[in-house]
């Protein structure tokens, strides 16, 4: 039977829960920001040259940055595997929407420039959902696995897609999306310039306060259910704290233009949010709403120990590569965008 085992994780174990929670965070704090510039999208535009603007931010990193998932979601199908089975399961439709909306979000990239102004028009706006809905569901997703789900004895699923969406979970899928955009909104005030970054400055001044309100609702909520339980979770109170109190700094830090600091500011927040999240979950993967004996814990779901060994040298050889590549191009598109960069003929999703 699954559940809460009285063996104890074993190092291999708890490196690869680890590092999936690093790339877990990785993918949120860049991707963030991508969904962040899609939902704003309608708000930060006047014209169309405007949106190439915004586009062109995030042109030449935005596939780059999900790699992050891709990455994510093969160390959790290696390492965990019956983690993935069981999310992927329990999860279809949410996952089928995440996963519909990054495609039409990545087609819109490359196509909305191949037509006229009306053609334009219904790439944006899948751009703009295909950037909202993932930033909701992500949140929905991650707070369904620790305040739980609907999972009997040997990882059976017995509920349907209306078990994931409590109160809880909506908290946290509304948490995310505040937050993304927020963040979004402060790296066009961070990249763009002119006008674009004007209006993304504004927008940010007005959605910090609620993002705080939102965000400190969920993680108060999230530390005490932790607290109640007892033997769940390793969350330090001292973490959401510092999380809530960067996010009230931001408010300021984008009145006085300090842009690079505000986009700190909201990543910060973005690692302490999910650093709570995985804290707390620990050392289980999926919390069962039904039984607590038959919750999905890192021990019952890894794989073989020779499979983690062969994956850790993989990932100490390889890591280190993709982050210098990745951060080689982020430096390569340092530099901020205007309206004379972007003219009509040029294609947004330019790679680097």
């Amino acid at each position: 039977m699954l559940g809460l085992l009285s063996t104890s994780p074993s190092g291999l174990e708890q490196l690869w829960f680890g590092l999936i929670t690093v790339l877990w965070l990785g993918y949120f704090f860049l991707e963030g920001f991508d969904f962040g510039v899609g939902i704003l999208l309608p708000f930060v535009s006047k014209d169309d040259v405007d949106r190439r603007v915004a586009i062109n931010t995030i042109g030449p990193v935005w596939d780059g940055n999900e790699v992050w998932l891709l990455t994510a979601g093969g160390a959790t199908f290696a390492a965990f595997p019956l983690w993935y089975a069981t999310v992927f399961s329990g999860f279809y439709l949410a996952l089928f929407l995440v996963l519909a909306a990054l495609i039409f979000r990545g087609m819109a990239f490359e196509m909305r420039h191949r037509g006229d102004a009306k053609w334009a028009a219904w790439w944006d706006r899948a751009i703009f959902w295909g950037s909202a809905l993932p930033a909701l569901l992500w949140g929905v997703a991650f707070a369904d696995f620790i305040h739980g789900v609907p999972l009997a004895a040997n990882a059976t699923w017995t509920g349907n897609f209306f078990d994931l969406v409590k109160p809880y979970a909506l908290v946290g899928g509304l948490s995310t999306l505040s937050l993304f955009t927020l963040h979004g909104a402060t790296y066009l005030g961070l990249k763009a310039d002119g006008d674009v970054r004007l209006r993304a400055q504004q927008v940010g001044q007005r959605l910090a306060p609620i993002t705080f309100v939102i965000v400190t609702v969920f993680l108060g909520w999230t530390y005490v259910t932790a607290h109640a339980r007892h033997e769940v979770g390793l969350v330090p109170p001292l973490l959401p704290i510092a999380g809530v109190v960067v996010l009230a700094a931001v408010s300021w830090l984008v009145r006085e233009r300090m842009e690079g600091w505000a986009f700190i500011g909201t990543g910060l927040v973005i690692l302490a949010f999910f650093t709570t999240v995985m804290l707390n979950l620990y050392p289980n993967v999926l919390v069962s709403s039904v039984s607590p004996s038959d919750t999905l814990t890192i021990v019952g779901s890894a794989s073989h120990r020779y499979t983690l060994e062969v994956m850790s040298w993989v990932a100490l050889i390889f890591t280190p590569l993709v982050l210098a590549y990745q951060s080689w191009s982020y430096w390569i598109f340092r530099k901020r965008v205007s309206r004379p960069d972007a003219p009509s003929e040029t294609p947004v999703s330019t790679n680097a």
